[in-house]
């Protein structure tokens, strides 16, 4: 794993990598380089104003990007208890943080993820990663790292070649400070 995880750590000082999540293969790369972001924006024919989801290993590595102090103590239970898991949540942005991971809202979507080959990768980096399907915008998500290297070819620097947690559906998505639902998992 130790070849693995170099090439892993080279790839994504400038790059886009792919790698298995709890449905799908994700795309991603390290969100504090706004080049690559705007290089993932451009491989995926993706608007900026969507903005993108950053997963994790662990809720400590999405703090650079979460405004903790804006989540009422009362609401702490219920945006902590969905992790680690397949649900992103809704959370008041940091300042400064990149419009090109919040598409211009005063939010971001993050999730710490329990697919455990996404989690060790984060843990490996030790940052959170960019995470959006890996497929041209309307096209179907890839599933392998077969169908990543078929659709990308080698504008992916890196593919992690581990198996999604075969989930049918992307993860649900949800403001859990007003409980709506953006995107249902069923």
């Amino acid at each position: 794993m130790a070849d693995t995880w170099e090439a892993a750590h080279s790839a994504i000082k400038t790059g886009i990598i792919a790698y298995p999540t709890e449905a799908v293969f994700g795309l991603g790369c390290d969100p504090r380089n706004e080049v690559a972001v705007q290089r993932l924006l451009s491989l995926k024919q993706r608007p900026a104003e969507k903005g993108l989801i950053l997963i994790a290993a662990d809720y400590s590595q999405l703090l650079p990007y979460v405004e903790d102090s804006a989540i009422a103590q009362d609401k702490r239970f219920s945006v902590l208890s969905h992790w680690p898991g397949p649900v992103t949540l809704i959370l008041p942005v940091r300042k400064g943080v990149s419009t090109l991971l919040t598409g211009g809202r005063n939010t971001i979507a993050v999730r710490v993820t329990a697919h455990e080959p996404a989690r060790a990768l984060c843990r490996e980096l030790g940052h959170a990663l960019v995470s959006t399907s890996a497929n041209l915008t309307g096209q179907e998500p890839a599933r392998t790292a077969a169908e990543v290297r078929q659709q990308f070819g080698d504008s992916v620097d890196w593919i992690m070649d581990e198996s999604t947690g075969g989930a049918a559906n992307p993860t649900r998505i949800i403001n859990p400070l007003n409980n709506q639902v953006l995107r249902d998992d069923a």
